[in-house]
């Protein structure tokens, strides 16, 4: 497992871990039932803060990417909620695409964009 922090982005940092988890469960990286590091291996890993990965972990919980297991730690458990699921992702690609139009990004542009990061993915 490899997590890359930019520690000068503007992005949070328990954002980007967890952002790279979701991408990691995305692209079968991480499976159903796994165990991710504990927040103090995690945190000596990537040389950030116990809070840090604490706060990511607990996001990542709170969103349905894992469960917490008093014997395995964090596990990967992918919420079957899809209508829910559904419904945040609507509200992001809504703010995506206002940000698109108000820059004079095309419908096509932003299909193209989403046909290649599908792509990205299954590689």
């Amino acid at each position: 497992m490899q997590f890359e922090i930019d520690f000068n982005s503007d992005e949070a940092l328990y954002l980007q871990l967890r952002n790279q988890i979701i991408l990691g469960i995305a692209m079968d990286r991480f499976h159903e039932g796994e165990s991710l590091p504990s927040v103090r291996s995690m945190a000596d890993m990537i040389g950030i803060n116990m809070h840090t990965v604490n706060k990511a972990y607990t996001a990542l919980k709170q969103e349905g990417y894992v469960k917490v297991d008093r014997r395995k730690g964090a596990v990967i458990a992918v919420d079957a909620d899809r209508a829910g699921t559904m419904d945040e992702i609507r509200r992001e690609l809504q703010t995506v695409v206002a940000k698109s139009s108000c820059r004079n990004i095309s419908r096509e542009e932003i299909h193209l964009m989403v046909d290649e990061l599908f792509e990205w993915m299954e590689r």
